[in-house]
Formats: structure tokens, sequence, C-alpha cells
């Protein structure tokens, strides 16, 4: 049963380095909604999420989810 996407999202963006020779960079989101905050070891994870959850399709969000926990990516403040 696909999941009904809203029409809106808002996010704070924060963004970070934590490497000033690999240019490594950390992110979070806090969602304006719930106060919600997740965070990302690195952009792609991010742009992973943000694809997931603007597809409209919750399969890509479970995906998305596997995904991180199986690479130890995804890490919550």
């Amino acid at each position: 049963m696909a999941q009904e996407q809203p029409d809106y999202l808002s996010y704070l963006l924060r963004l970070w380095r934590v490497s000033e020779e690999k240019a490594a960079w950390r992110a979070s989101l806090e969602s304006s909604r719930t106060g919600k905050r997740i965070g990302f070891t690195d952009l792609e994870s991010l742009f992973a999420y943000l694809k997931a959850h603007t597809v409209g399709e919750s399969t890509a969000i479970e995906d998305w989810r596997k995904e991180q926990n199986e690479n130890g990516q995804q890490w919550h403040l």
C-alpha cells in the first residue's frame, strides 16, 4: 500500500565540515512540522533521503532506510 506523500516539506538544513583535508561534510535536517532531527554522515545520504521522501513511493523510503542501516551511514541527533 502506497503511503501518501505531502505536497510540502520544510526542514532546517545544517551543514558542517569535519575535516579540512578530506573536505568531509556532515548534515542534519530538522523538520519544521515535528521538530525531529536526522543526521547524515555524507551529502550523498542526505540527497538519497530527500529523494526517497519526494518520489511519492513508500518503498523508496524503506529502501533508503534499509541501505543506511546496512551501511551504518545514518545517525540521529
